[in-house]
């Protein structure tokens, strides 16, 4: 990144890349993601992250089971109504949208142990995440500053933190919590702004359902 433009294009273009060659990412690379990361704010400056990233195939094989296991339990329980109506209008751009998020998020599933390097985000004393997840998006940022894709997935500590833990190596008791696990690797995909809502469909100003003041129908990037 060398400029502002370079900054917007990321800021725009850092979308889930969950599709990932078997391309090893180099040291000199995660040393800058993970410089950058640690540079993110925290709340009272207490930095109480660790990380941990994977690359060993073995640690990645083990994980892959409990893994796939809680994209299924995501499918069967959290996104089943999405599933049963897509099920039922298959046609409808509802469906088909879900259907194309569906089969990213199972490819990640499917092929986890494949997933060049992972990177496991742990904090303590950090209820809502707010000191951990600026540190995790300056990860995924400097990622793309690198041409590195990065897909974070919450499945593993939402429903096996407990096997997680004990496959990693994470002393059970000194408080550590999994926040974020995320997908690291060169994207087989291209880059591109994500399709969103409109901006002041989702912005209030002053009060809650008051017109933001701005409308934005397209991406405001590139200009």
């Amino acid at each position: 990144m060398n400029d502002d433009a370079d900054i917007w294009e990321a800021l725009y273009t850092t979308r889930a890349m969950r599709r990932m060659r078997p391309d090893p990412v180099p040291l000199d690379v995660q040393a800058r993601i993970m410089d950058a990361a640690v540079r993110a704010p925290s709340g009272g400056d207490a930095q109480p992250w660790r990380f941990l990233l994977v690359d060993d195939p073995e640690v990645k094989a083990r994980l892959a089971a409990p893994y796939r296991e809680s994209v299924a339990m995501l499918w069967r329980g959290h996104y089943a109504d999405q599933v049963a109506a897509a099920a039922a209008d298959p046609e409808s751009e509802t469906s088909r949208r879900f259907v194309r998020l569906q089969a990213s998020v199972q490819y990640l599933a499917d092929h986890f142990e494949d997933v060049p390097l992972l990177l496991f985000a742990f904090t303590r004393n950090d209820r809502d995440g707010g000191s951990i997840f600026p540190a995790v998006w300056s990860a995924m940022l400097a990622a793309r500053a690198q041409g590195v894709g990065s897909a974070l997935t919450n499945v593993l500590d939402i429903f096996r933190p407990d096997t997680t833990r004990a496959v990693l190596g994470v002393p059970p008791d000194r408080g550590w919590d999994l926040k974020a696990t995320v997908a690291l690797g060169y994207p087989r995909g291209r880059w591109g702004v994500a399709p969103r809502r409109p901006a002041h469909e989702v912005t209030f100003r002053n009060g809650w359902g008051e017109p933001a003041g701005f409308t934005a129908d397209a991406p405001l990037w590139p200009r």
